[in-house]
């Protein structure tokens, strides 16, 4: 592997050849003790550093015998090659066997070091191999382990997903039901204001016909009935604006999650597929020593977990809450359908009534105004017969009158006198009878004009009450809405 502070180009994809030889071979080098420069020590300075830079500076010195030459004349004393006296008047140092050992032990040493040297080698060799393999194994290894990381993560991104998708229905389907129970709700109040006026218009009855029927009772019984059911569909809609609430809470649990997982498993993903050879790879130093994380997988798989149970949670209480609404719409409308036809019932029977005595008071209307006009024809014939009593009772009493006139004893008291006085007595009887009959007579027309004013009222009474029920209230009824409309479609 490259160490710290190479260049980017570096490849890791095939492992770097090494030589098989550092040196050369030791027949190359038989020559090279033959045919040398003389030897010359170089000037020990603790200024100079033994570097082979130096070497080849001070090798590059040409030796004069003229020590006082110009080419030495600027050069210090440390810089200068020692005198060389003439060879006559040289000591001999070494001997050829010296030498010959010296070359000798150099030999050893430098084969020593060529083996050591080999040995490292070899061990170099091992060692990168070694470590070689080990690293890719260890790569291996975080990159299969990284692999079912993403898996993992697509694993429960999938259920995520699987999950969202099934509260995005169930949150929608419950929308929609509630807006068919805000719709249900609204349409409650036409027939909630319909039986109302119902009920005030039949406070404009008269008479003996404003009474607690039947048909009051059961407008009662259905505006009780209405406000029952607008409260449990009230109750109900709260609890589902709540229920909504929960799922839109537990589904924004699923979406942020969801983003989380989306992005981790993008992130992995390309962590999965980063290799030696992929652009965009480089040194964070310091980065291993970081340690951001904030969950185990224990407690990362619990918290999706978690998230999930609480979605499904609530959509099984959003279904049953649903289910609830569905049968609270139907009862509430075949409630109100049920109620709705057993007014109508009543109205219809009611209205029956009242036309039937409305006819039979038509019928003892005509029948007393009949008898009204018989009464009327036997007064004038009582007393057309009282006024042709007149004439004869006129008669009577000139004869007797006129009979009071006769002289002295012809005033007698004879059988004419006593028929005309007779006939006197009995006509003023009949006429006093007459008149009591007369009398009778209209006391009975003045009783008859009564039952008549009476049946005339009463039959005003009956006509009101069937133009309320039958015209204003029945009307009113005609709009009541459909099974459809109660359930919300509409």
């Amino acid at each position: 592997m490259g160490l710290v502070g190479s260049p980017l180009t570096t490849t890791y994809a095939h492992p770097r050849s090494t030589p098989t030889r550092f040196l050369p071979a030791i027949s190359t080098m038989a020559s090279s003790y033959k045919n040398r420069v003389p030897y010359y020590p170089l000037p020990q300075s603790s200024g100079l550093p033994w570097m082979p830079d130096s070497y080849y500076k001070t090798a590059s010195i040409n030796p004069t015998l003229a020590p006082f030459s110009k080419s030495s004349q600027n050069l210090t004393s440390s810089e200068k090659l020692p005198f060389i006296p003439n060879r006559t008047s040289l000591c001999i140092r070494y001997t050829p066997d010296d030498w010959y050992k010296s070359n000798l032990t150099n030999y050893k040493g430098s084969e020593t070091s060529r083996r050591n040297a080999e040995r490292l080698r070899a061990d170099t060799d091992r060692l990168i191999q070694d470590k070689y393999q080990e690293t890719r194994k260890t790569q291996v290894e975080n990159t299969k382990t990284l692999g079912e990381r993403v898996n993992d993560i697509g694993f429960w991104k999938s259920e995520l997903c699987h999950e969202l998708d099934e509260m995005i229905g169930e949150t929608n389907a419950l929308t929609d039901l509630k807006k068919r129970l805000e719709r249900a709700l609204a349409e409650t109040e036409a027939p909630m204001q319909v039986a109302r006026e119902c009920l005030l218009h039949r406070e404009k009855r008269m008479g003996i016909d404003l009474v607690h029927d039947d048909v009051e009772k059961q407008l009662f019984a259905e505006v009780d009935l209405i406000r029952s059911c607008q409260q449990r569909m009230q109750q109900h809609l709260e609890k589902a604006r709540d229920q909504l609430v929960s799922n839109r809470a537990a589904q924004h649990e699923l979406e942020k999650d969801l983003a989380n997982k989306q992005a981790a498993h993008r992130i992995d993903n390309k962590c999965h597929h980063l290799r030696n050879t992929s652009n965009g790879i480089g040194y964070y130093q310091g980065v291993e020593r970081i340690d951001a994380t904030i969950s185990v997988p224990e407690s990362w798989v619990k918290f999706t977990d978690t998230n999930i149970l609480r979605s499904q949670s609530e959509r099984v209480g959003s279904a049953k809450l649903r289910d609830t609404i569905e049968n609270l719409l139907e009862v509430i409308a075949n409630e109100m359908w049920r109620q709705f036809k057993e007014v109508n019932v009543a109205f219809t029977n009611r209205i029956a009534e009242t036309a039937d005595a409305k006819s039979k008071i038509q019928t003892h209307l005509a029948q007393t105004l009949q008898e009204i006009f018989q009464v009327e024809m036997n007064i004038e014939a009582i007393r057309k017969a009282i006024r042709d009593k007149e004439p004869v009772l006129k008669v009577a009493q000139t004869r007797l009158d006129e009979r009071t006139r006769r002289p002295n004893v012809e005033l007698c008291r004879d059988t004419a006198q006593l028929r005309l006085v007779n006939e006197v007595y009995e006509i003023d009887k009949t006429i006093q009878s007459l008149q009591q009959r007369l009398s009778d007579a209209e006391d009975m027309l003045q009783e008859l004009l009564r039952a008549k004013s009476i049946l005339e009222h009463d039959l005003g009474v009956k006509a009101n009450s069937l133009f309320i029920d039958q015209e204003k209230c029945m009307g009113m009824r005609k709009t009541f809405p459909n099974t459809a409309r109660l359930l919300g479609y509409v």
